[in-house]
This record gives structure tokens, sequence and C-alpha cells, in this order.
């Protein structure tokens, strides 16, 4: 699909399709309200003005969208429309030795317990064993600080998605 194409789609179907690249309502309905764009790079720009407007509920909202790090039975269950992305997104996970996965359950555990809302990596090109350390890492992290971290790995996220929906595979 072209921006040109995407511009001429009727609100609700160009709400659908960001909402496959962001889960948050608040930063959908902001990327429309910012529309049109005229070409990747500057939609790409919209949608990280947004994200920045938008407010800690709305990140978490985004975050609810996506399953855990390494519940690849959760991806065919509760998040379709992304499904394919994400399971591309966390494909080395499907690699990932039983005890990596054990521990990624369990620190995916502790995180929620700690911040409230899952743990969030831009999993594309990193192992599962790079994705644990990371994990085990930001545990340490005190709440406001994880959550701005939390967010920026939001919007690399989404913008690999728009990139995939416009037909840049990365």
């Amino acid at each position: 699909m072209t921006i040109a194409e995407f511009d001429h789609l009727d609100v609700e179907e160009k709400k659908k399709l960001l909402h496959t690249c962001c889960g948050s309502t608040a930063w959908v309905n902001n990327v429309i309200a910012a529309l049109p764009a005229e070409d990747l790079v500057d939609l790409l720009e919209i949608a990280e003005e947004q994200w920045y407007a938008c407010h800690e509920a709305d990140w978490r909202e985004a975050f609810s969208h996506h399953p855990q790090i390494g519940d690849i039975d959760s991806l065919k269950e509760k998040f379709g429309a992304t499904d394919q992305w994400a399971a591309g997104e966390q494909a080395s996970v499907q690699q990932a030795s039983e005890k990596t996965l054990e521990q990624l359950a369990e620190g995916n555990q502790v995180y929620k317990e700690r911040f409230g809302y899952i743990f969030i990596v831009c999993a594309t090109g990193k192992s599962a064993d790079e994705m644990l350390m990371l994990l085990n890492q930001r545990l340490y992290n005190n709440p406001d600080v994880e959550i701005q971290v939390a967010m920026e790995e939001q919007l690399k996220i989404t913008k690999l998605r728009l990139e995939k929906l416009f037909g840049i595979t990365t």
C-alpha cells in the first residue's frame, strides 16, 4: 500500500490499520487528526510526534496489545490482528532453549508485578537470550524510568510496523 492509497481510505479503515501498528486509541486518533502525510518519512514523523503527545495511560493501553515475549500461544489466541508481525518480531524465541523460555516466563511475571504491565522490548533482531538479559537489567529500573524505556520500545515497534504496513521490510 502507498501513502496515497492510505490517504484515500475512509477514516475507520485508516484507524483499523493504524491500530495494528499501535494499540493506543489516543495515538490512533491523534495520527488520524494530523493526516494527511506526504510520504512515509512524514507519516513516521507524525507517528512519533503523536506518540510523545500521549500519556502513560495511552502507553499502557498500547502495551496491553502485545503478547508477552516468548508467549507464542497467546499470539494466536489474543492477538489475531498482529500475530503474524508479533511472531516475526519474536522469531528468535522459537529457537530458544527450554531454560531460556522458562526464565523469560518467570521474568515476565516479576516484571508485570513490579511495573503493572508486560515487558515491552523491540524484539526484532534480538535473540531470546538478549531479550532475557534486557528484561533482567530493566527490572532494576525505578518505575518512572522504566515507563519511559518501555514507551521508547513501543515507539520502535510502532515505526517498524508502519514500515511493514507500507511494504518496507527490515
